[in-house]
């Protein structure tokens, strides 16, 4: 299978086994994960009770590619801003999409409001989109 990179949402959702956890749990043997979506899931972690040992266990065992936040993925990160204000992109969810634009690869998240962003970047929701009434 080839690569898929994840965001922090949907590591989230597999490890408190939420909805979509199944759909996130098919990808896992192919994710790799930007180094700043592990801090986001390492201080949602921190924040729920883990101590850091705890938590370098705990994203051990997912056993993801962690790929370093360097230099081309801060200059793609910051030219995705403009494309991406309107919908409210954290520094994190731009992360993670700089690096599935590098990587050529699909993005896996729970967050809709990525849905229909046009940036080359395959977008795949671990839930279906919520119907707005």
């Amino acid at each position: 299978m080839n690569s898929v990179v994840f965001d922090a949402s949907a590591i989230l959702a597999y490890l408190h086994d939420e909805a979509g956890s199944d759909v996130a749990a098919r990808y896992l043997d192919a994710a790799i994960v930007s180094a700043v979506n592990i801090a986001e899931v390492a201080t949602r972690l921190n924040e729920q009770g883990l101590s850091d040992g705890q938590v370098r266990q705990v994203v051990a065992a997912l056993d993801v590619a962690i790929v370093p936040f360097d230099g081309d993925l801060a200059y793609r990160c910051a030219q995705l801003r403009a494309s991406t204000r309107r919908r409210g992109l954290s520094l994190g969810d731009r992360a993670c999409l700089a690096l599935a634009q590098r990587q050529g690869a699909p993005v896996l998240t729970a967050d809709q409001a990525w849905l229909g962003l046009d940036i080359g970047v395959e977008i795949r929701l671990i839930r279906e989109p919520r119907s707005e009434s």
